[in-house]
């Protein structure tokens, strides 16, 4: 396991193990403050539960994306935000985080370490609460990821926790890791061993229709970061990482599958590790234009594994150069960030012959920028 997998899958097994500890740990607290009201046991639980998860997410998202949870995961995996390297290392490591957050719990109660839960959850109503629950999820999830607004993931997804917590028959358990965990704890939060693999099952199935609706809603969407982005843009297509302080340039345009994909396209094959550029889309399509990659590999650059993404607020923020190419008032603006307007014809439509002075001009502009930024090109 590679330095940077094993920081990853730390900051999974300790967010999974905090997450357990502050559901399981409310949900004891609730029963000893208010031990003759069930709904207010439940009540004081949800919101533990969604403060928790805000800050949780906020707090280890940037390292691993803080997933915390297995479905999420394997939605990640199946969307190719995540390698199988990487799921393989991160569920291991969630489970074991949720077992020990689960005996964290109990011993700060001054329960037993392990103590199995008999609280049987083990009907039909329950199993469907937790496909919905877990459809409902990954599905706020995934529609935050392609708005672009993946800095409020963190509030959607408590959000709708705690709802699901109160319209679900199961309380929204809606984490394969978090069930196996709570079936450590004999208290409010617990569930019985015997029941957790049906419910289990439950959240895989609520998973798998969550993703396969967002495909189909939404066609566009890229390999995302979820929960919250995570990774550089350019580390998760296997580049070489930028020297330190290297500048940061975003490419926008409409559909992000010409000129800002031949412009990311040359801004690597020039600037190589001294720089890093990004591109992104305001109405992304759902592949890079044929004519824009057979006229990118007439100069031998490859554009074709390129697939057109929406720009994330994230993504702007943290450019120092924003290059915009037609998106007009659709293109974001942050102050104090430098921006260039790039007036090129739109490659759309266009056989190869059209496109090649559209790619001309683009390096040209490129190598202009990079000038300004001080940076040397390689070619």
């Amino acid at each position: 396991m590679t330095p940077t997998l094993a920081r990853k899958a730390t900051a999974e097994a300790v967010g999974t193990a905090l997450l357990v500890a502050v559901v399981v740990g409310s949900g004891i607290a609730a029963q000893r403050l208010s031990p003759d009201d069930t709904g207010l046991q439940l009540l004081e639980n949800s919101i533990a539960t969604a403060g928790g998860l805000v800050a949780l997410i906020l707090a280890f998202g940037s390292v691993s994306g803080a997933h915390l949870n297995p479905v999420v995961s394997l939605a990640d995996r199946c969307l190719g935000g995540l390698t199988t390297r990487e799921l393989a290392a991160y569920v291991p490591a969630q489970v074991v985080g949720a077992c020990a957050g689960a005996i964290v719990a109990n011993l700060m109660f001054d329960l037993d370490a392990v103590d199995l839960s008999t609280r049987e959850r083990a009907t039909g109503g329950l199993w469907l609460g937790e496909i919905v629950a877990t459809f409902g999820l990954l599905v706020v999830v995934l529609g935050v990821v392609r708005s672009g607004r993946s800095s409020s993931a963190p509030f959607a997804v408590a959000g709708y926790i705690a709802a699901a917590y109160w319209f679900t028959s199961s309380t929204s358990f809606a984490n394969p890791a978090v069930t196996i965990g709570r079936t450590l704890t004999d208290t409010f939060a617990g569930i019985a061993p015997a029941s957790a693999p049906a419910f289990v099952a439950a959240q895989l199935a609520g998973g798998g229709a969550a993703i396969a609706l967002s495909r189909y809603l939404f066609p566009d969407l890229p390999a995302p970061d979820l929960i919250v982005p995570h990774d550089r843009p350019d580390a998760a297509r296997g580049a070489r990482m930028p020297e330190p302080d290297a500048p940061t340039v975003l490419f926008l345009c409409v559909h992000n599958a010409g000129r800002s994909q031949m412009a990311l396209g040359w801004f690597g094959h020039l600037a190589g590790d001294r720089a890093v550029a990004w591109s992104g889309g305001s109405e992304p399509v759902d592949r890079v234009n044929p004519s824009a990659v057979a006229a990118m590999a007439e100069v031998g650059i490859d554009i074709s594994r390129e697939h057109p993404r929406r720009w994330t607020d994230e993504m702007v923020r943290a450019a120092d150069v924003v290059v915009t190419m037609g998106c007009g008032d659709a293109c974001p603006y942050v102050p104090g960030t430098r921006y260039e307007d790039w007036a090129l014809a739109d490659p759309a439509g266009q056989d190869v012959a059209a496109v090649r002075p559209i790619r001309d001009e683009i390096e040209q502009r490129v190598r202009q920028l990079l000038a300004s930024l001080e940076v040397t090109v390689t070619a």
